[in-house]
């Protein structure tokens, strides 16, 4: 059996729409606070990163023949920073491979720059239907504690025409900041319901290991607020959301019905999701795939393998139930019966290498090992 060959093998199951994952490794600049899989590069060979997304979508879809798409999430890095060319190409590809789902859900995260923004029309034009804004906060002082580029009129200048340019428009705030008081976000969560999108994802600031956040922590220069300030913020959050007409469908995620993110709820309710470009994840069957996560060793093993993959680890039955659990955990709807897992061909199963390695974080965070997760 020579190296790759695990690699190999298709798992046909035909039992309703896949998410497919993208994701764009790239920013401007790296957030104090975050923990993502993202880099800072002088220079990006455009044309050779869409050429080697291409075809580490390609390897996807022959092990996932026979299945439309009824969700594309291009993730980050800052995906807005992509040129809509490329953004273009991966999505006529996924059709010509695939097919779509009618409605297809066809995601983007952006921040919210003049520079950015001024691609809305353009990423439109290219097929995106939905855009994810980083907004992160509604006032000044908030976002340069941040780390964040722009500033609060830029932002909701962005905002005013993502509103124009896409059919849906989500944004993203952190809460639950040092020094942020009650009043102080109840104010600010006013003033974003009152923008009318369909959907705002609310997250808790959170410290997450190896970010400039934590160094700053360690060193006593920030004060983590206190877990019971903490949890009154966020009773104060599902109160205004729900009152405004957008209740939690998700423990940071809120929505007007029938307008949640239909990508994540894939995540949630344990479908299966491919995922191509550096660090994504995805569940193929009872397969966890990991791509190479350095933005140059997925390059180089496009280029040498025909795809980006760095791990198939095939999950137990066990182990399959316990993310199931923990991820519909975060849903208000409660947890589903899992689709009956696809068996595990015979090549791989016997394959001494799989299973000895961790299978990593996700996109969204699940550890297949420990149940854990991020926010």
């Amino acid at each position: 059996m020579d190296a790759h060959s695990q690699f190999a093998e298709p798992l046909l199951r035909q039992d309703g729409p896949l998410a497919l994952y993208i994701h764009w490794p790239f920013c401007v600049s790296k957030c104090p606070y975050c923990d993502f899989n993202s880099h800072v590069r002088e220079t990006i060979d455009q044309s050779a990163w869409c050429a080697a997304m291409l075809q580490d979508m390609a390897h996807e879809a022959a092990l996932l023949p026979h299945r439309r798409i009824g969700s594309i999430f291009f993730g980050g890095g800052t995906p807005s920073l992509m040129p809509p060319s490329t953004v273009a190409a991966l999505i006529d590809a996924a059709e010509s491979r695939w097919g779509f789902e009618e409605n297809v859900e066809i995601t983007l995260e952006a921040n919210p720059s003049s520079v950015e923004s001024a691609r809305f029309a353009d990423l439109a034009a290219a097929g995106v239907n939905r855009v994810s804004l980083g907004l992160q906060a509604l006032e000044d002082e908030a976002l340069s504690f941040l780390g964040r580029a722009h500033d609060v009129q830029e932002g909701l200048a962005a905002l005013d025409i993502a509103q124009d340019s896409f059919a849906r428009v989500s944004f993203d705030l952190i809460y639950a900041r040092p020094g942020q008081t009650i009043e102080g976000w109840a104010d600010e969560l006013h003033r974003a319901l009152s923008f009318g999108t369909e959907h705002l994802s609310l997250y808790q600031l959170t410290i997450e290991p190896g970010t400039r956040f934590a160094t700053l922590v360690a060193r006593g220069e920030i004060e983590v607020v206190d877990p019971d300030h903490g949890a009154e913020l966020f009773e104060l959050t599902q109160r205004m959301a729900l009152a405004a007409g957008l209740p939690a469908y998700e423990v940071s995620n809120h929505a007007r019905p029938g307008r949640e993110s239909r990508h994540n709820l894939t995540y949630w309710r344990y479908g299966d999701y491919a995922g191509i470009g550096p660090g994504a994840h995805g569940r193929r069957g009872t397969l966890a795939t990991v791509r190479h996560r350095k933005p140059e060793n997925w390059l180089n093993s496009v280029s040498r393998n025909g795809h980006g993959c760095q791990l198939e680890d095939p999950l137990t039955p066990a182990e399959r139930a316990r993310e199931a659990l923990v991820m519909g955990l975060r849903l208000r709807e409660g947890i589903a019966a899992c689709p009956r897992p696809a068996p595990v061909p015979e090549r791989i199963r016997g394959n001494p290498r799989a299973g000895k390695q961790p299978s990593g974080l996700g996109p969204i965070g699940i550890h297949p090992r420990r149940g854990s997760h991020a926010p």
